[in-house]
């Protein structure tokens, strides 16, 4: 079982996200993480990425999409929305749209924030909306989860979320590692579910 984990991030914190997911993915058995990233845009024509990222996981590929049993969707929160390079990523699937690859494929999201009313929970909405169009089936995070009971920062029902701070330094919280984890493995424990014969 292939589940994408799939991310942009600018300072570190939606990385960090990115880690603790793909360890809640890891925790079910036959279930691996496929980490990748998306590369900065530029409004310079002229302005281009290596092909191969200097640091961390590769960059993602249309082929990443169709091979994934699951997908989990991490980026920045910019304006309520997410980041520009993860739009650019998502506006290219639309192979993938007209082949059905994603359909009935369960898929989860996260982000980073600045502040805690800085749009958290806007951004994951707005990020489960092309899925949606994808016909993917949403995944989000029960209160049976006491984390989300607890969590004066970032976790939300729709989503792991981390509080940055507005100088973007504040470390990703324990709370909020695990409730992220929590969505990894609860992505792919329905991954799972969905491919197995029986069900």
């Amino acid at each position: 079982m292939e589940i994408l984990v799939l991310y942009y991030s600018r300072y570190g914190a939606t990385r960090r996200l990115a880690d603790a997911v793909s360890d809640g993915v890891l925790s079910v058995p036959g279930c691996n993480a496929r980490l990748r990233a998306v590369p900065p845009i530029s409004a310079v024509c002229e302005a281009t990425e290596p092909v191969i990222p200097t640091e961390g996981p590769p960059y993602a590929e249309p082929k990443d999409l169709d091979e994934c049993d699951g997908l989990l969707l991490g980026s920045p929160t910019r304006f309520g929305n997410m980041a520009a390079p993860m739009k650019y990523f998502i506006d290219q699937s639309l192979g993938q749209w007209l082949s059905g690859a994603l359909i009935g494929k369960p898929a989860g999201v996260f982000t980073s924030t600045g502040s805690l009313h800085g749009g958290q929970e806007a951004t994951l909405l707005s990020m489960m909306l092309p899925l949606m169009h994808h016909g993917m089936i949403m995944v989000g995070i029960p209160y049976s989860e006491k984390e989300l009971l607890s969590t004066t920062t970032g976790g939300t029902p729709y989503g792991a979320s981390h509080v940055a701070g507005p100088d973007s330094t504040r470390p990703v919280t324990d709370e909020e590692i695990r409730i992220a984890r929590a969505l990894g493995h609860r992505v792919a424990s329905i991954a799972k579910k969905l491919r197995s014969p029986s069900s």
